[in-house]
């Protein structure tokens, strides 16, 4: 069975008709001596095994709690944190508030850490507060994050990004609103075109080939500085209107030269970036790539672009989209609701015959476990609710009445006191 089938479910083994309605074959004494069989009891037999078919048929091989392997990396659970910015780092340099934000979601029994959003180059930040990991130096305090994240038990991810047009911002906690000069902090911003996000952004150079080529060689580069800190996933940030997803988008992509115009060429970079990482990630270790799969705009990147890419995003050996979307305009009228985006991932997941991650507004544990029970997701990320909870995962095991994981540091303590 291939793990594109994990979530469908086995109808054999399901009892014989009559060894539900009445004695069996296997005794001819009992056969001879038994009462008629009704028609009212042949139909009541029926229904029942109908109704105990259907049932196994609901009968899930995988849940949330199952754990899932790609390549050599076995996760615990199916739950994912994702990648949030937390605008506090210095130079990119991650410091003790990184360490303790994510690690203790790594303790409270998620299976997959994902640090936030990590500039490739600093220009590439959103904010001065951004990660980074343009530089060695980054590695090592990034390397104590993924160490202690591991000896908890989940697996360490981290998402290399590149902002694009959507560089030099404040954190939102002051406004979120564009640094526009050096002055304010800010740096001048680059993009596939020379449009901004808002009309008084500062306008965004449009990459030369060289800028190009450049920023291919800052993500494998990247990718070369993750791995030596220990990230046993790496995720390449194509979404929310950032650098790759610029060039995806139509909206904001209008260049007339390879990477400009027609769909292979606005994929083009993408494509040229994920070989990049496939080349420098080792074949044991997975390889995801976060996409918007539409822009919820007429004429902009829609689901059906973003299943042509995922089987190109496929062959070159990415293991799992994470399947956001949006962030492309600021006009865009998105239906928020609970999983609005999952339905997306489902579609990939099916048409693209690939793993996928859903995500969006998902905080109720048995909603999550149905996600993945139902198959229109492998991981589910979980992302503000787990600001709001980070234990969300443990609770979520009690939730789904599963003995919950705790640390043993907690664990001795906490079940005693059930006693």
């Amino acid at each position: 069975m291939s793990h594109y089938d994990e979530n469908k479910h086995d109808t054999a083994g399901t009892p014989d008709l009559l060894s539900r309605a009445g004695p069996t074959a296997s005794s001819t004494t009992e056969v001879a001596t038994a009462a008629p069989i009704s028609d009212r009891q042949l139909s009541n037999a029926a229904i029942q095994t109908q109704c105990q078919s259907e049932h196994d048929r609901e009968i899930p091989e995988v849940d949330l709690m199952s754990p899932l392997t790609l390549r050599d990396v076995t996760f615990r659970n199916r739950i994912a944190m994702s990648p949030m910015c937390m605008y506090s780092a210095h130079d990119g340099f991650a410091n003790d508030y990184h360490l303790v934000h994510l690690g203790s979601r790594a303790i409270g029994g998620v299976g997959l850490v994902v640090v936030e959003a990590t500039a490739v180059t600093a220009e590439g930040r959103i904010s001065p507060g951004d990660m980074g990991i343009w530089k060695d130096e980054h590695i090592e305090p990034l390397a104590r994050i993924a160490r202690f994240v591991e000896m908890q038990g989940a697996i360490p991810g981290i998402q290399l990004a590149h902002a694009g047009r959507k560089a030099s911002c404040d954190a939102p906690w002051n406004g979120g609103s564009s640094l526009k000069t050096p002055a304010e902090g800010g740096w001048p911003v680059i993009g596939p075109s020379s449009s901004p996000f808002y009309a008084d952004d500062p306008v965004p150079t449009p990459m030369s080939e060289t800028d190009i080529e450049y920023c291919v060689d800052a993500w494998g580069a990247a990718a070369r500085r993750a791995l030596d800190a220990g990230f046993k996933v790496i995720e390449l940030h194509a979404a929310h209107g950032y650098l790759m997803h610029e060039f995806l988008s139509p909206l904001s992509n209008h260049r007339t030269d390879n990477y400009g115009g027609n769909l292979a060429n606005r994929m083009r970079l993408l494509l040229r970036v994920a070989k990049r990482l496939r080349d420098v990630i080792p074949s044991k270790l997975p390889f995801f790539v976060r996409i918007s799969a539409t822009d919820w705009v007429d004429g902009g990147w829609n689901i059906e672009q973003s299943i042509i890419l995922c089987k190109e995003l496929k062959l070159l050996g990415v293991d799992l989209i994470d399947v956001s979307s949006g962030g492309s305009t600021p006009d865009a009228r998105i239906p928020v609701a609970r999983g609005y985006q999952v339905p997306f991932a489902r579609q990939i997941r099916d048409e693209a015959q690939i793993h996928t991650g859903g995500v969006g507004l998902i905080t109720d544990p048995q909603y999550a476990d149905e996600i993945i029970t139902s198959g229109q997701a492998d991981l589910v990320f979980i992302g503000r609710e787990l600001l709001r909870e980070p234990y969300w995962a443990l609770k979520a095991q009690h939730t789904l009445r599963i003995e919950p994981e705790w640390p043993i540091q907690y664990g001795y303590a906490v079940k005693r006191r059930t006693k």
